[in-house]
């Protein structure tokens, strides 16, 4: 991979992951709810599941991924539910008086992090993606050991920042209404992406 077409792949990613979509809806949701710290289990997730189909792509197994049809429905169906439990969940949270956010119980370190991984293989179009994206870049047939480290890399340096950056975005906003009537706003905003990004993951085609 050249040095051009090494830069082209990074800008590409970046533009690409910045994109609005579950996975960010999903950040911005998680991070207005429940702070930035544990949103980054959530990103993890994301990363990951994004690896997972690259290495897919890199070593040829699309024709796998696009004959596992019913097992991305049920991964879907899994995560959207998921996302859309949490999101009412928030969404008709009771606020304390001095309008501060409560820990929640079910804020696991694990639960979020597997929904974020739900939300990255609940969409086989990803892997699809990579295959297509990448020998725009690469000739994936010939891809040395660096090249590969190189991309993954980039996926994962690339893909966390800009997920971070939507997760400090979205705290620092809802950090900026302390009153209860500020922090049911708050609430129910992250409470409503998240219930649309769920309901987006279920009844897609």
């Amino acid at each position: 991979m050249t040095v051009a077409a090494a830069a082209g792949f990074s800008l590409a990613m970046t533009v690409l992951a910045a994109s609005p979509g579950p996975g960010v809806f999903g950040v911005v949701g998680r991070s207005l709810s429940s702070g930035v710290r544990k949103t980054l289990f959530m990103i993890g997730g994301i990363v990951t599941g994004d690896l997972i189909y690259l290495v897919f792509a890199i070593f040829g197994l699309t024709y796998a991924a696009q004959n596992m049809g019913r097992l991305f429905y049920f991964i879907r169906l899994a995560g959207g539910a998921y996302l859309i439990y949490v999101g009412l969940k928030t969404f008709f949270a009771k606020i304390p008086e001095n309008g501060e956010f409560e820990e929640k119980k079910d804020d696991h370190p694990l639960s979020v992090y597997l929904s974020g991984l739900l939300i990255t293989l609940s969409n086989p179009k990803v892997i699809l993606f990579y295959c297509g994206f990448l020998p725009a870049f690469t000739n994936l047939e010939s891809l040395s050991l660096q090249e590969g480290g190189f991309i993954v890399l980039a996926v994962m340096t690339i893909l966390s920042t800009v997920m971070y950056l939507y997760a400090r975005l979205a705290a620092s906003l809802g950090g900026l209404i302390k009153t209860p009537r500020g922090a049911r706003t708050v609430n129910r905003s992250a409470g409503g992406i998240m219930t649309a990004a769920g309901a987006l993951m279920v009844f897609k085609r």
